[in-house]
Formats: structure tokens, sequence, C-alpha cells
């Protein structure tokens, strides 16, 4: 049997915790055909990354909550930060362009400043709730993209929202993710939402990352942006002169969000 990689083994992992909200070491042992301690380093790592949370013997999925939880606790965390972004990031947005915001606590924080500016736009998303915030706006023309609603993150995910992509040209999108590296770009835990953040990067003229510093130099399971997908990057994050000059290397501008904290 060929060997499988850690990301493939931490996928299979993270597709069954999505199914079936828990899994057992055992079982996974059997299923992928690797050692038992080798899937307990997995399940460490990946709770590290906050992707899954350890049991004895096992693992529960960090969804299998109350559906609003998981979303409304990230909205909540480092929500000073995320506004600091937000309004860097409105400095980029102007009249009349088209522009695109993932299902992000830090873009529904753009799309709530959005809404109180006397702007013309058009906006494409996959958030349900970004959607709603700005739906009522008079000069704002809102799209939702069509996919799979997911449990949990008012997020829409899947390939039905694909083609609706190709017909329309996106000036700027703002997405965030659960991690961000040099190796691995932007990462998310979902590998179905990763399908359709990877044609929304495709379909977008720039692509702008919206980072808290808890996101930087942490990898999750899926990358959905490579570094030379990414023109901007916007964080609170003290990034260091050599993560600067590697970023500039890659031709990534990095505006600094300043906080009050």
């Amino acid at each position: 049997m060929q060997k499988m990689f850690a990301p493939e083994r931490r996928q299979i992992i993270l597709e069954k915790l999505n199914k079936h909200q828990r899994v057992t070491v055992k079982e996974l042992s059997r299923e992928i055909n690797v050692s038992e301690a080798t899937l307990r380093m997995d399940l460490t790592k990946m709770e590290e990354d906050g992707l899954l949370q350890r049991t004895h013997g096992g693992a529960i999925s960090i969804q299998n909550t109350d559906p609003e939880t998981s979303f409304f606790t990230r909205e909540k965390k480092n929500k000073s930060e995320k506004s600091a972004i937000a309004k860097k990031a409105l400095e980029l947005i102007a009249d009349g362009q088209c522009i695109m915001l993932d299902a992000s606590s830090t873009a529904l924080e753009l799309a709530r400043i959005l809404k109180e500016k006397s702007i013309r736009l058009t906006v494409v998303t996959s958030g349900i709730n970004t959607a709603l915030e700005l739906h009522e706006h008079p000069d704002m023309t809102v799209i939702l993209l069509g996919g799979i609603v997911k449990r949990g993150s008012y997020s829409l995910e899947g390939s039905l929202g694909i083609q609706i992509l190709k017909q329309i040209n996106i000036d700027l999108m703002f997405t965030s993710a659960n991690g961000f590296s040099f190796e691995a770009g932007l990462t998310d835990f979902s590998v179905y939402e990763v399908e359709l953040k990877k044609a929304m990067v495709h379909a977008a003229k720039k692509v702008v990352a919206l980072l808290d510093h808890s996101k930087i130099n942490k990898n999750s399971i899926a990358s959905f942006a490579s570094l030379d997908e990414i023109d901007i990057l916007i964080t609170d994050y003290a990034m260091p002169d050599s993560e600067l000059k590697a970023l500039k290397r890659q031709n990534i501008e990095v505006l600094i969000a300043p906080t009050d904290e």
C-alpha cells in the first residue's frame, strides 16, 4: 500500500469527523492502515491547530455543539484586531468596484463597516450573514454564491457556486483563513469550503488576505491560495523584517492595521 502523508491522513480524519462527529484511534488505524501511535500524534497536532477536540481513545468534532456556537465563538475572538484589519481593508475599496467577501468573521466585520458607507458596489459573497448585512444598502448589488449551507458557520461550500464566478469580473477578493504559512499559503480546515474558496481566488483580479496575529505561521489541513496568488496581506501581527522581506520577494504587499491594544 502506498505511504500516506500526514496532510492526507489528517484530511481523512476531518472528513470522518464532519460526517460522524467522532472518531476513535482504533477505527482509524484499521481504516487508514497506520499505527495508533502515528494517529495519536496526528490528533494531538490537529487539536493544537484548533481542528478537533481530543478524547480518551479518539477525538470529537469541534462543531459538535449548538449550530450557532462555532461561528459566533470565532466572531468574538480577537474582535478588536479584526475591526482594525477591516478598517484598513476599507482603504482599498473604491466606488463602482465589484468585490468578493468570503464567509469569514473578519470579512463580516468589513461588511458591517461598508454597510454604513455611501458607496456603490457589487458584492459577491459565500457568507450568508455577510449577504444579509449588506442586502438593504441602496447602492449595493449583493450576489450570494450558491452551495451547501455548512452547519455551524453560516457559509456555503461545494462547487455549485463556481459557474456564477465565471460570469463576473471581480476586482478584489477579501478572504481570511484558519492559517497562513510561507510553505502552504492560506489554509482552512474544511476541505469542502476550500473547493469553493479556490474558485473564488482564481476568479479575482486581486486577493487580499485579512489575517489577525493568531493566524500567522499556522497551518491547517487544506490550502486554497498559494503565496503567488496573494497580492496584499493585512494584519495586526508585528512581522519581523525577515518575514516582510520574504513576502516582498513574493510580491505581496503587507499592510499593518494598528490596534488600540
